[in-house]
C-alpha cells in the first residue's frame, strides 16, 4: 500500500453524467480537474437506469404501436423475443463496462482516480483505492459533489434479507419473474411494470396513494393507468406494504402483507419508492455538513453552509430535478461558474443567464417512456395554483390531428398547455399519447424563449404530423377568447 498526494484546480466526486460533465466543462475552462468514481464511468443512468430502462421498453412500445397500424397487427402477434431484448439491453449498457467512457476522459484532459473518495476537511479529498492505496487530493478552486442518489426503502423489519429489487435489479435482471410486485407509482414504477408485463411478468403494482404520477398532470396517471391495466397489469391504489418475507429460503417466493385485502405473493418484489441523496459516507462532518442529508445550493450550485464557497453539488444530490439530462444543464452552468470564478470574472447570473440556474425551476422538460408516452416541461395546474400563477389552461384531444390519425388507429391523447395571462407566454406543457416525447423539445424552446404566444402563428407546423397539435391549441385558445369577449 502506498499513500500520495495530488493537487488540483478542480476534484470532483462521482462519474455520473453530471460528475464527467463538470469535469469537462472546468478542463474547457483551463482548470486541471481530476473525476473520482468507485463504479463504473457513466453512473446511474448509463448502466441502471436511462439506458437500460428504455431499451427494455422500446421494443415493449414499438410492438404495441405496429398493433395499432393495419397491415402489420399479424406481424406482431407473438410474444416478444426476450433474449434478444436482453441481447440488446446489455449492448446499450456496453455489457458494463466502461472503457469508452475512460477513452472520453483522456480525450478532454481529465484525470481519473477510481476508488471511494470522502471529504477530509476544507478542499481536501482522500480516495482509497481498490488497490487499498491512499491518494490525497487538494483542490485549490473548487470540489464538486456529484454522487447522485440511492434508492429510498420504507422502514420494513428484515426487508434486506427478503433481496428487493431496486432500478439496478430491475433493469439488468437476466430472467423474467413469473410474478413480480412493483411498490411505487412514480416514474420507476410504471415504466418498470410496462416493461416486465410486456416480457412476461404477472406484475402487481402497489400504490399507497390513489393516483400514479402524482407529481404530473392528473389526466396523464389516468391513462397510463388505463394503458397498465388494458395490458393485463393488476393496479392497487391506496394499498402499503405492512411486511415482506422471502418464504423457502433464499430462492423461495415473497410474501408480502399488504394494508388492505389478503396477502400477496411474488417471486420478486421491486420498492421504486423515491430516491435518498447518496451522501452517508462521503465525510460531510468534517466541512460542518451532516452525513446522508440532500446537499442544498445556492443558483450557482455553491452549497450553502460552507465557508468561502469552494463546495458545489451538482445533479440529483441537490434535489433539484432528479433527472440525467438536468444534472446535465446543471453541470455545464456550474462548470462554467467555476472558471469564471477561477479566473475572477464576473457572473452573467441574472434570468437565463451563462451562469444562472433558470431551468430548475421553470423549465425542467421530462418524459415517462410508458404506452402512452407522457411528456411535461414547466408548471402543472397544480404548481400554477399553489404559487398564485395567473394561468389559462388550454386543453386538446391529440388524436384528433390529422398526424395522429396517421401515426395509429384509435390514436389516443391529450395535450395541455398553460399561458401566463399576464405576459401572453407559455409557462407549462403537458402531452400524453404516443410519440408525444419528440414534442417536448419545442415545447421546452417555447418557455425558455418567453416567446409570446401572438407569435406562434407564424411558427407552420408540417401537415401531417403529430406536431400540428401546436396550432390546435392556438386555435382553441383563440377562439375562446373571442366567446368570452362576445360574452
Amino acid at each position: 500500500m502506498s499513500d500520495t498526494s495530488r493537487a488540483y484546480d478542480v476534484v470532483v466526486l462521482g462519474a455520473g453524467p453530471a460528475g464527467e460533465n463538470v469535469a469537462e466543462r472546468t478542463s474547457s475552462a483551463g482548470l486541471n480537474s481530476v473525476i473520482v468514481e468507485n463504479e463504473l464511468l457513466g453512473g446511474e443512468c448509463s448502466f441502471w437506469a436511462c439506458e437500460p430502462s428504455k431499451a427494455l421498453l422500446r421494443p415493449v412500445v414499438a410492438r404495441t404501436d405496429a398493433r395499432r397500424i393495419p397491415g402489420l397487427r399479424r406481424a406482431v402477434e407473438g410474444p416478444l423475443d426476450v433474449p434478444a431484448v436482453f441481447a440488446h439491453r446489455d449492448k446499450m449498457c456496453v455489457h458494463w463496462t466502461d472503457d469508452d467512457q475512460v477513452e472520453w476522459l483522456d480525450s478532454v484532459s481529465v484525470d481519473l482516480v477510481r476508488g471511494h473518495g470522502r471529504l477530509d476537511g476544507p478542499r481536501q479529498v482522500v480516495v482509497v483505492t481498490p488497490e487499498g492505496d491512499t491518494v490525497r487530493l487538494t483542490a485549490r478552486h473548487a470540489v464538486a459533489v456529484c454522487t447522485g442518489t440511492v434508492t429510498a426503502f420504507p422502514d420494513l423489519p428484515g426487508l434486506g434479507a427478503v433481496r428487493p429489487w431496486t432500478n439496478r435489479e430491475a433493469t439488468a435482471a437476466r430472467h423474467v419473474p413469473d410474478r413480480l410486485a412493483v411498490v411505487g407509482g412514480g416514474v420507476v414504477a410504471v415504466e418498470m411494470a410496462t416493461a416486465w408485463q410486456a416480457l412476461g411478468s404477472r406484475v402487481t403494482v402497489l400504490v399507497r396513494g390513489d393516483a400514479l404520477l402524482g407529481r404530473m398532470e392528473p389526466f396523464a396517471g389516468e391513462m397510463v393507468a388505463h394503458a397498465l391495466r388494458d395490458a393485463g397489469v393488476d393496479l392497487r391504489f391506496g394499498t402499503k406494504v405492512t411486511d415482506v418475507v422471502r418464504q423457502d429460503g433464499a430462492d423461495g417466493p415473497v410474501l408480502v402483507t399488504l394494508s388492505q385485502g389478503e396477502p400477496l405473493v411474488a417471486d420478486e418484489i421491486l420498492f421504486a419508492t423515491g430516491r435518498a441523496p447518496h451522501t452517508a459516507d462521503l465525510g460531510l462532518e468534517t466541512v460542518g455538513l451532516t452525513p446522508g442529508d440532500w446537499l442544498d445550493v445556492d443558483d450557482t450550485y455553491r452549497v450553502t453552509g460552507v465557508a468561502d464557497g469552494w463546495l458545489y453539488a451538482v445533479g440529483d444530490v441537490n434535489h433539484r430535478a432528479l433527472m440525467t439530462h438536468q444534472g446535465k444543464y446543471q453541470a455545464r452552468i456550474a462548470g462554467a461558474v467555476i472558471g469564471a470564478r477561477a479566473k475572477g470574472e464576473p457572473l452573467d447570473d441574472g434570468r437565463w443567464g451563462a451562469h444562472a440556474s433558470t431551468a430548475d425551476s421553470d423549465a425542467v422538460p421530462q418524459v415517462v417512456f410508458t404506452d402512452p408516452d407522457v411528456a411535461d416541461v414547466g408548471l402543472t395546474t397544480m404548481e400554477a395554483e399553489r404559487t398564485g400563477r395567473r394561468v389559462d389552461v388550454v386543453d386538446y384531444d391529440i388524436g384528433r390531428v390529422a398526424g395522429a390519425v396517421q401515426y395509429a388507429e384509435g390514436y389516443r391523447g391529450r395535450a395541455r398547455v398553460l399561458i401566463d395571462r399576464d405576459r401572453g407566454t407559455v409557462v407549462g406543457v403537458t402531452f400524453v399519447g404516443p410519440g408525444v416525447q419528440e414534442l417536448l423539445y419545442s415545447a421546452t424552446v417555447l418557455i425558455t424563449s418567453e416567446a409570446p404566444v401572438e407569435r406562434l402563428w407564424h411558427a407552420v407546423p408540417a401537415f401531417p404530423t403529430i406536431s400540428e397539435v401546436w396550432l390546435r391549441i392556438l386555435e382553441t385558445y383563440r377562439d375562446r377568447n373571442r366567446s368570452e369577449e362576445a360574452a
